[in-house]
């Protein structure tokens, strides 16, 4: 069969959408750092439709801070990749040929920096998961212990993070008396422009305060909140994609219809029309952030750790057991919503609905086993938050504090069985170190209570969440997940 490339465009089925615009005309104004699925499926999707509708301005760089896997896969291909849109009424097949250049940064850290210098580009967007930002969850401060970031500060030339790539970066535009870029964070992240801004510039004054001082000034990091399932690409993805096209290709991306980008306005460049393709900007992402966090990502970690225990390979399996529904929609309505900022004319109601039926899902193979990954940088954001604010309003977070129990068996790295898991979190070892021989719950609670990355240190010394904690995995380890769930589905 033959690879789908620029050459094999015009082989692909009437069905199948494709570049219509100049490939060759356009230039490259973003530069993408982390250019996995998720961009793929995402922003990329939407600055494709930037280009359909005439504006060259804005193709697309994308680089890979650890693996050479995308870029093997999609060089051969153009830089093309194929998407398909998926649920239970068919699936839909576009081929996107937004990004242009792929680079692998370990290779050549100076091809990067100098796209990142160049003229004509004016956004730089990250997608590089919670754990990219070297950042302490627990408080959102720039870690300044973390390996790669020492390395970068002695090195700055050949920089190993995303944070020094953007700050050598940000030297080299000023030197050559060009404006910086705009720096736009799409991780789960509360704040997550805020965020980037802070370790950014930490990291800069850690160079030169005069530096972190232009960073302050000069350089904008809009916030953003970014929303679509997105799971692994498998071997299955790459036979039914090949069956549709009629074309192998190396690494298609599978998703959902549903997708969402709200955006703060905030780009002293000039920035793409990604409006015309849905996407909302506003003054203030918070609210939306929020939301989806402590709603749609807090439910995701939950499905995820208890629907792994409980022997469930991916989300749709979960949702189709007894008991995981209902506790998701108690634990969002009950426990989630009230801590939730007013939106104006938005039906909270229906978005919990909706989650819940994107959750069920029966195309999409989302494995629990991914969304598991990294859970200290995620609990933070996702659960922890909304903890702390019922702990604040005197009310309970029983459901809330089972994904956190549910976390924690599932970070000791042994299943309800005792089958080992492989479990990946940058603090796996300070992990397995503290809850070596440890079976009870006080005792498993205690130990991870003491690693103040996660839990800070307000949550590591309050009473009412140290007590619901141990009750909810004393629970959990003595009925199972499976029996726990079917649990909610009686109150």
């Amino acid at each position: 069969m033959k690879r789908l490339s620029q050459a094999t465009l015009c082989d692909l089925p009437a069905g199948v959408s494709r570049p219509g615009y100049d490939r060759g005309a356009t230039r490259i104004g973003i530069v993408h750092l982390g250019i996995g699925a998720f961009h793929r499926a995402h922003q990329a999707v939407m600055t494709e439709a930037v280009l359909a509708a005439g504006d060259l301005a804005w193709g697309i760089a994308g680089v890979s801070l650890r693996s050479a896997e995308t870029r093997d896969a999609l060089a051969p291909q153009d830089g093309l990749y194929s998407v398909a849109v998926r649920d239970g009424t068919g699936d839909r097949f576009a081929v996107v040929g937004a990004v242009l250049r792929l680079l692998v940064a370990p290779e050549d850290p100076v091809a990067v920096l100098d796209l990142m210098a160049a003229s004509e580009t004016r956004l730089i967007s990250l997608t590089i998961t919670e754990k990219g930002y070297c950042h302490l969850p627990a408080t959102g401060e720039l870690d300044e212990t973390h390996p790669d970031i020492v390395h970068d500060l002695a090195h700055s030339e050949r920089p190993r993070t995303a944070i020094g790539f953007l700050v050598e970066a940000i030297v080299r535009r000023r030197e050559a008396g060009l404006p910086p870029f705009t720096v736009l964070s799409c991780d789960n992240l509360p704040a997550n422009g805020r965020t980037l801004a802070r370790v950014v510039t930490r990291f800069a004054a850690l160079r030169d305060p005069a530096l972190a001082e232009h960073v302050k000034t000069r350089v904008a990091f809009p916030c953003s909140m970014v929303d679509r399932i997105v799971p692994a690409t498998t071997d299955a993805d790459r036979a039914l994609v090949a069956g549709a096209l009629g074309v192998e290709d190396a690494w298609p991306v599978t998703t959902e219809p549903f997708l969402q980008w709200v955006i703060e306005d905030r780009f002293p460049e000039g920035r793409p029309n990604w409006e015309g393709a849905g996407a909302l900007f506003v003054t203030d992402v918070e609210p939306f952030e929020q939301m989806k966090l402590r709603l749609l990502n807090a439910s995701h970690s939950t499905l995820a750790y208890l629907g792994y225990l409980a022997g469930h390979q991916t989300v749709a399996e979960v949702m189709a057991a007894p008991g995981f529904a209902a506790l998701l929609d108690q634990m969002m309505r009950e426990e989630v919503s009230p801590t939730l900022p007013p939106l104006e004319g938005f039906d909270l109601a229906a978005y919990r609905a909706m989650l819940l039926a994107r959750f069920r899902n029966p195309a999409l193979h989302h494995r629990t086993w991914q969304i598991a990954m990294d859970g200290s940088q995620k609990l933070p954001q996702r659960l922890l938050g909304t903890i702390r604010d019922r702990i604040k309003a005197g009310a309970g977070f029983e459901r809330l504090a089972l994904g956190v129990a549910a976390w924690m068996v599932y970070a000791t790295g042994r299943d309800e069985a005792g089958n080992p898991i492989d479990m990946r979190d940058p603090l796996a070892s300070r992990f397995a170190a503290a809850t070596a021989g440890k079976r009870q719950a006080s005792a498993l609670v205690e130990a991870y209570l003491g690693i103040r990355e996660v839990f800070g240190d307000d949550l590591s010394a309050s009473t009412p969440f140290r007590t619901t904690l141990v009750r909810v995995l004393d629970g959990l380890l003595a009925d199972g997940a499976a029996r726990t769930a079917r649990s909610f589905e009686r109150t």
